[in-house]
């Protein structure tokens, strides 16, 4: 487990008619290259927690993840490369062993316990947390998301990565990246978050629990008008706008994290909330998996 140093990913320059017209310039970060399937936040955010793992001389980890969930993708895959003996608690209270993600996971050879979704909401708990830390004396424990002090390093490092810009944009989902990433920006550039939640306000407070230098620092907000209806949900333009960013950019999305994400910026562009003049980037968090995910369910 020490080559936890991949490659870093490469920037993609937008070019459109609505980008000229606005005066603006649109970079992407493609976090979803950085690997096959260890890719974007959730690799950034796995990356020091395996270090952390392998300082504490765990031999095993283990984390919770819902059934179609990028993290548990990721995190088998990251378990089968490194060596490293995986657990995952499910949100069940059942596996579906045809979904993709969960047959995936099982090829990695990661163990997939499913649990009612009234323990599920204990993932957070204190105490229960340190039973399952008590029975399993031996393992790493990993967020759902893996959104802890560990993954702000990666995600730090990830903003440390990003040409000069004006305005930095993310899908915010748990508020890690986000909080990671605002360490690693200069003061001056303004970093937008995304909601892909509805109704998640508290997310603003998540980011400072987070990180609480976030309390100090002026230049980063959470937009709450872009969902699309709340997490998992999207709506048929939402859909359509991510094809035509594949046919038209070469530019792949899901419509759960980074199509609403990009999907935001287009419209922010439109409506001239950048000044004229700003170099925007914006982070491409991985997670194409999903994909595979929304067409088992036929929603794609």
């Amino acid at each position: 487990m020490d080559k936890l140093d991949f490659p870093e990913s490469p920037l993609q320059q937008i070019r459109a008619p609505e980008l000229d017209a606005a005066g603006v310039s649109l970079h992407i970060k493609r976090d979803d290259l950085l690997h096959p399937t260890i890719q974007g936040n959730k690799w950034r955010k796995l990356k020091y927690n395996l270090k952390a793992m392998k300082q504490a001389q765990k031999s095993a980890l283990l984390t919770f993840a819902g059934p179609f969930s990028n993290h548990l993708y990721a995190t088998a895959m990251a378990c089968k490369q490194f060596g490293v003996q995986g657990s995952a608690i499910i949100r069940g209270p059942q596996l579906d062993q045809n979904n993709p993600t969960i047959r995936f996971a099982n090829a990695c050879g990661i163990t997939l316990h499913a649990v009612t979704r009234q323990e599920y909401r204990l993932r957070n708990d204190p105490d229960y947390l340190a039973q399952l830390q008590h029975q399993f004396p031996d393992t790493f424990i990993i967020p759902e998301g893996g959104s802890n002090q560990y993954a702000l390093q990666g995600c730090r490092e990830l903003a440390q990565s990003l040409p000069e810009s004006n305005f930095v944009c993310c899908a915010v989902g748990s508020g890690g990246t986000l909080a990671g990433m605002l360490d690693g920006l200069s003061s001056d550039c303004q970093l937008l978050g995304i909601s892909v939640l509805k109704g998640a306000q508290y997310l603003s407070d998540e980011v400072q629990r987070l990180n609480p230098h976030a309390a100090q620092r002026t230049n980063w907000q959470i937009l709450h008008d872009y969902h699309d209806g709340g997490y998992g949900k999207f709506s048929a333009s939402l859909w359509q706008f991510c094809l035509r960013m594949r046919q038209q950019h070469a530019l792949p999305l899901e419509p759960i994290y980074t199509g609403k994400l990009m999907y935001a910026v287009w419209q922010l562009i439109e409506q001239g909330y950048f000044p004229r003049g700003s170099r925007v980037t914006a982070i491409h968090s991985g997670g194409l998996q999903g994909l595979d995910g929304l067409r088992y369910r036929k929603l794609i």
